[in-house]
């Protein structure tokens, strides 16, 4: 017998665990054929990721050659659990700087209170310049949880 792969997440376990989440590793394609993949901040709303990045950065660069994007969301500690999503990635560029708030501070409460958030994304504008919007809507999801695996849960617990 193979062991290939640990119980899924269902439903609403999904949306809940992507709505919780703190961290993302964002997957593209670099130019020369490897995978640029980062940790980001991101949202989970209306079912797809939302991830603010500099409209000068590798991410926006790579999403504007290849949409073909994958997002892991995992737990790194015992019980690991996580959700793969396989996309397409669509890059919006706000055009003013009410735009760019309108875009970044949202999702940064997820991190902060809202007046830190505000705080947070003026001084970035002034660092970086302009600021892309990733949206990635799922075209395939794939989710592991090492709680509902009894089997591999034993050999790690001795």
């Amino acid at each position: 017998m193979g062991y290939t792969q640990a119980p899924p997440l269902k439903g609403e376990e999904i949306e809940s665990f992507l709505r919780e989440a703190k961290i993302a590793r964002f997957c593209s394609l670099n130019r020369d054929g490897t995978i640029h993949a980062v940790p980001v901040w991101f949202k989970y709303e209306n079912g797809q990721i939302v991830v603010a990045t500099p409209a000068a950065s590798c991410k926006a660069r790579n999403v504007k050659r290849n949409c073909n994007v994958t997002v892991l969301v995992d737990v790194e500690k015992w019980p690991q659990k996580g959700v793969i999503v396989y996309g397409k990635a669509d890059l919006e560029h706000p055009t003013s700087y009410e735009e760019h708030m309108s875009a970044t501070v949202p999702l940064c409460e997820k991190y902060m209170p809202r007046d830190k958030a505000e705080t947070w994304c003026k001084d970035l504008f002034k660092i970086s310049g302009p600021w892309a919007k990733i949206i990635v809507k799922p075209k395939h999801l794939a989710s592991f949880d090492y709680t509902k695996d009894v089997t591999f849960g034993a050999v790690v617990k001795g």
